[in-house]
């Protein structure tokens, strides 16, 4: 999985995994974080996710990162907002208010570009990445993020047999390995999401479920 996979899916616009509206996992259980309004927030690989901007109204300071500029700017330009744009590092920034969007490799992202956060928000990231950039991607979140960050993590889970990534299946034991050094992992909501999904019933597969973690340090 290199960077010129993601390029091509987004200069194709082929995005299936972006959705149109807020996820309803981040409404329903983002509270139960117990943040302030003012914490800053980490939201690693966010496309133009609607999440990003839900997590802004909340009152929170929120840092994307994202490696597809156009997922970037495709952000903004629907908002019809021009952000300020600045160079840092390894990083081209877009910033608008609360919101800012590190545009460049996740694996470059440093303890100091996210020393104020308090929180990460994973809905598409993990599951995202086949299993040798998964363990990269959770060691080096585990590196950079403050020992009292915490998080909200949403998985899917279905027969890799059947059909192959991404988005990758990331089973309840992959979760529990990942996070077992200095995370405690809990399960809050688990959700059948076959019906509906063409891609998943083309490929024959007889279950698929989605399932979030509240990940808390240790």
């Amino acid at each position: 999985m290199q960077e010129a996979f993601w390029q091509e899916r987004w200069a194709r616009s082929q995005i299936g995994f972006h959705q149109e509206k807020v996820n309803g996992y981040l409404r329903r259980h983002w509270a139960r974080l117990g943040l302030s309004e003012d914490a800053a927030v980490l939201v690693p690989l966010c496309g133009k996710s609607l999440d990003l901007a839900w997590l802004a109204e909340q009152g929170h300071a929120v840092i994307g990162v994202e490696l597809a500029e156009r997922a970037v700017q495709d952000f903004f330009a629907e908002r019809d907002v021009q952000p300020q744009i600045a160079q840092h590092g390894a990083f081209k920034i877009y910033q608008a208010g609360k919101l800012r969007i590190l545009c460049g490799d996740f694996f470059a992202l440093s303890r100091e570009d996210v020393a104020e956060c308090q929180a990460f928000y994973d809905r598409a990231a993990l599951i995202a990445l086949p299993p040798q950039m998964r363990q990269r991607y959770v060691a080096h979140l585990q590196t950079i993020l403050p020992q009292a960050c915490q998080g909200l993590l949403v998985t899917l889970v279905y027969d890799q047999q059947r059909m192959d990534g991404p988005p990758f299946s990331v089973d309840d034991a992959e979760v529990v390995q990942h996070f077992s050094a200095g995370w405690v992992p809990r399960e809050v909501e688990r959700k059948d999401v076959l019906s509906g999904n063409p891609r998943f019933i083309e490929n024959q597969l007889e279950a698929v479920e989605e399932v979030v973690f509240h990940l808390a340090r240790c």
